[in-house]
Parts: C-alpha cells; structure tokens; sequence
C-alpha cells in the first residue's frame, strides 16, 4: 500500500504537541500515511496563503487536528478552505479526547471530528469517513 501524503493542519498556539504525536504515529512501520513538514511559521499574508496552497495541493490528503481553540485558529480556518477550493480530501480529528473539540471556521456542518485512534486512522487514510 502506498502511503498517503499528508499536510496537517493544527493551531500552532495551541496545539503543536499534538501535531508531534500524529508526526510519530506516521513512523509507525504500518503506517498509511507519511508526513510532509509543511508547518508555515510566517505571518498570513498572501504569500503566506500562496506557500500553503502549495503545499496541501502536492498531498494527498490534509489532516485537520481539532483542540479547544481551533474554531479561532486563522491558519487552520485558511488552510481547510485551501483544502476545499483545491478539492484536497480532509478530515477532522480530535486532538485531545479529555477535552471540548471544536471545528475550525469554515468546516461544513457535515464535517465530522473523528476519534483519533489508530484503528480509526488506517480506515480515515483509505477513505471511509
């Protein structure tokens, strides 16, 4: 199985060790999925914007990991509507089980925050979600 390339999205304020564990699970020697370093630590601009367009066009698919704070994260809320406009495959996945969770701004209602459990990410990289 090839692995799928994958941008991930995350309020880097706030939840930048979450994003580590998804890097370490992604070293796993099952993994269906690889990570690109795509972490944009630039101010949001247009080039900035541009940089990120990019980057989520050359993968596969864009993992959206949701904290407490993500539905005030601007660059996640820019990053998905990349991800939209671009028709990149995302999906939404809960950063912190002992915590509220909430989707980035212009998430679809139908967008759902998926259980970040290993199983449940080898069906979430071959699309079932």
């Amino acid at each position: 199985m090839m692995k799928k390339r994958t941008f991930i999205s995350f309020d880097y304020d706030h939840d930048k060790e979450i994003k580590e564990c998804l890097v370490g699970q992604a070293r796993n020697p099952d993994s269906p999925f690889e990570i690109m370093d795509m972490s944009i630590k630039e101010t949001i601009d247009f080039k900035w914007k541009e940089n990120a367009r990019r980057r989520i066009k050359g993968c596969d698919v864009v993992v959206v990991l949701c904290g407490e704070h993500t539905d005030t994260a601007t660059g996640v809320t820019a990053e998905l509507t990349i991800a939209q406009e671009e028709r990149v495959p995302y999906f939404l996945l809960k950063g912190r089980h002992d915590k509220v969770c909430k989707k980035p701004g212009h998430a679809l209602a139908t967008d759902k925050i998926y259980s970040w459990t290993w199983d449940n990410l080898k069906l979430l990289f071959q699309g079932q979600r």
